[in-house]
């Protein structure tokens, strides 16, 4: 499995999507007949710092925000965490963080409507990247979402290589969002640029099926898992949203991971609980079933919840969620 050197400064630098959702409080009714909403950070990689920081780890940051209110709410609520916000840079243009208003309609209906038009986070630039910083973490986490356009393509791009020269364990999460990206050429072409060089490969079976596209394989799970381990990937996790995800090691193991059965609250965030509770276990030097069950058991969590960033579980929550669920409905993971 792969080795995090956990003696460094920092556990994780996720890189990309900073932004703001406003979650109705008047929930089930379309997003047009709701009123009331509480703001949240957003935005994947933010989530998963969070995630992560609660989880006990040392956690930095890069990316940009806007130099306003909004922009000191998010390295307000960072550093509340315990996150590090040395290379969180504000922009100097006016760009402003996005914004995210979800619709929760039932207990099985929600849908996101996102204003990102020019965003804050899509500024990262270049010269915002530096080699001591990426150095000082025994992971990276790049989220497909920063690869979309320029700069913060070519931001991204930087950070994996620092990353690569010093040994620093890459995660690529595709977080697929179809705003920005000009072609689907362009979506595979970047993505599968990222992922050949990734060690832990994340994404539901659309974003594979997105960043294969120019490959020709087949669109099955076990093919993206042979191609893509076969290039030096050490995991591959393949989502497949209410049915669970599938998970390929190149050590041989292969899961099938069902969800916790829980009322479900809304359709998102579960993606970025997943990421940070099993990460954190693999880091911790857990084996692979069990990051699996930990990453199944958060993502229910968060779907029940109203938040994503501020419902992130602790490490004991995250355990007594666990030990009751598998009273009642048994064993998520097992053996493909």
């Amino acid at each position: 499995m792969i080795q995090f050197d956990l003696s460094k400064p920092l556990h994780i630098i996720p890189v990309g999507r900073v932004a703001i959702d406003f979650n109705p409080t008047d929930f089930y009714r379309p997003l047009s007949e709701s009123a009331n909403f509480n703001k949240y950070l957003g935005g994947s990689p933010a989530n998963i710092a969070v995630g992560m920081a609660r989880l006990g780890n040392r956690v930095g940051f890069l990316g940009r925000v806007s130099d306003d209110a909004f922009g000191d709410f998010v390295t307000g609520y960072f550093r509340q965490e315990g996150i590090d916000v040395s290379h969180i840079f504000r922009c100097e243009h006016g760009e402003k963080l996005g914004l995210t208003f979800t619709e929760m309609k039932s207990p099985t209906e929600s849908s996101i409507l996102m204003y990102r038009e020019g965003v804050a986070d899509l500024q990262l630039c270049p010269d915002d990247v530096d080699e001591p910083y990426i150095a000082s973490a025994a992971c990276l986490l790049i989220s497909g979402t920063a690869l979309c356009t320029s700069p913060t393509r070519e931001a991204s791009l930087k950070a994996l290589t620092f990353a690569k020269r010093n040994g620093v364990p890459v995660v690529f999460d595709a977080d697929y969002r179809a705003y920005t990206w000009k072609s689907l050429d362009e979506i595979s072409v970047y993505t599968s640029l990222v992922a050949e060089k990734a060690d832990i490969i994340m994404g539901s079976r659309e974003e594979f099926d997105l960043m294969e596209r120019l490959l020709g394989l087949d669109g099955t799970d076990e093919a993206s898992a042979k191609y893509w381990l076969g290039l030096g990937a050490s995991v591959c996790v393949i989502k497949h949203g209410k049915s669970g995800s599938h998970a390929y090691s190149r050590e041989g193991g292969s899961w099938d991971v069902k969800p916790f059965p829980v009322t479900a609250l809304k359709g998102f965030g579960g993606g970025d609980g997943y990421a940070s509770s099993f990460l954190h276990a693999l880091m911790a030097g857990r084996s692979l079933a069990d990051a699996l069950e930990r990453g199944s058991a958060s993502a229910a969590m968060l779907v029940a919840s109203h938040a994503c960033s501020k419902d992130m579980p602790t490490e004991a929550a995250l355990d007594a969620f666990i030990e009751a669920e598998k009273a009642k409905c048994g064993t998520v993971v097992t053996p493909l």
